[in-house]
């Protein structure tokens, strides 16, 4: 028992605080949002709960796990993890599931996961690793040329199916780069470059320009339909909301408002005031992040919090921005809160690597 408590004590106690914090506020809110569509579709109000439940404890287990195991070890399994995680995308074209006209799943046996949730870890401790080996040349453009190239694989091959997780995992690479990179102008060659990236594969499917159109003007478009639901549920909220399970565009109205729209149903049910307490709870876990990345023993360990705060802080970006319209409808999730067994159990993951690093600050 006493060492229990001496290595708890090591740990960022904050961090851990709001963690739990966002974590039952999630479960919370799940269930208020996805007890009409269990009960309509599988006629199990906590169906979605109790899935979700299962996949909580079995990420804190595998948090507690990571958390456990001294950082510096991931250097041995980089490499490793990273051509896994081009060998499970590419597997997934070949061999994935379809969900609504995407191949993102793949099945083994009775349970199945997304390749691209470990894909955002394998490439965290992959590009960690990689910056810190060219740490002393890092400021040349063939080097940081080098490392984004690595990106450009899993981006490819992820982006043919789930382009907002493309965009996420570039973003975590292009944010490893610039905070280890001395010099900041070839960046903005790297922008250029990217946008005329992103304006090819836009236009290589017509249903992606379609998503421009039915961004600009949701209500002329059918598929616009579960963006305008979501923007009522926004502004049916008002400062403080309806109540905790009262919410209205739940009840079918919000196409599986437990996934990419939760947070439509969090400002209908507790307004302004909730969304904005969830905000500021996303907001002091990544001031944590951020404390843990300055103060840590080495880059290595610098690299790693710093690259899931990068994704963290993008998903979080991403997803409120499509559920409130300011971007074109990308289908992402809200972390900690929105129902995906294999989106929590890899962010708990990275969570235990945070964890670990905070464990030998200076």
């Amino acid at each position: 028992m006493t060492t229990f408590k001496v290595r708890v004590k090591k740990y960022d106690l904050t961090l851990l605080v709001v963690l739990m914090l966002l974590i039952l506020a999630g479960l919370v809110i799940l269930y208020s949002t996805s007890v009409y569509n269990g009960e309509v579709k599988f006629h199990d109000a906590m169906y979605y709960l109790k899935k979700q439940l299962f996949a909580t404890a079995l990420g804190l287990a595998v948090m507690y796990l990571v958390a456990g195991i001294d950082y510096h070890i991931w250097k041995y399994a980089a490499v490793a993890g990273y051509v896994g995680a081009v060998a499970l995308s590419v597997l997934v074209l070949l061999a994935g599931e379809e969900y609504n006209g995407s191949k993102r799943w793949l099945s083994l046996g009775p349970f199945s996961f997304q390749p691209s949730e470990y894909a955002k870890v394998a490439l965290i401790l992959f590009l960690a690793w990689m910056v810190n080996k060219n740490a002393k040349k890092i400021e040349k453009i063939t080097i940081l040329f080098k490392v984004l190239f690595c990106i450009l694989p899993i981006v490819g091959l992820v982006g043919a199916s789930n382009l907002s997780t493309a965009i996420i995992i570039l973003g975590i690479g292009v944010i490893l780069v610039f905070v280890a990179s001395p010099k900041y102008v070839q960046f903005i060659w790297m922008g250029v470059i990217g946008t005329g990236f992103m304006t090819v594969f836009l236009m290589l499917e017509s249903y992606r320009l379609e998503r421009l159109l039915i961004w600009r003007n949701p209500e002329q478009f059918a598929k616009g339909y579960q963006t305008v639901q979501g923007l009522y549920a926004i502004g049916s909220g008002g400062l403080f909301g309806r109540g905790l399970g009262r919410g209205i565009q739940k009840l079918g109205f919000v196409p599986e408002a437990q996934n990419d729209m939760i947070f439509s149903i969090i400002c209908e049910e507790f307004g302004l005031a909730g969304a904005g307490f969830l905000i500021f709870l996303f907001l002091l876990l990544l001031w944590r992040f951020f404390v843990i990345a300055v103060h840590a023993k080495d880059l290595f360990g610098a690299l790693i919090v710093t690259g899931v705060m990068a994704h963290l802080m993008i998903q979080v970006i991403l997803n409120i921005a499509v559920v409130t319209n300011a971007i074109p409808n990308t289908g992402i999730t809200l972390p900690f809160v929105s129902y995906g067994g294999t989106s929590i159990v890899f962010l708990l993951a990275e969570m235990g690597l945070v964890l670990n690093v905070s464990t030998m600050v200076r």
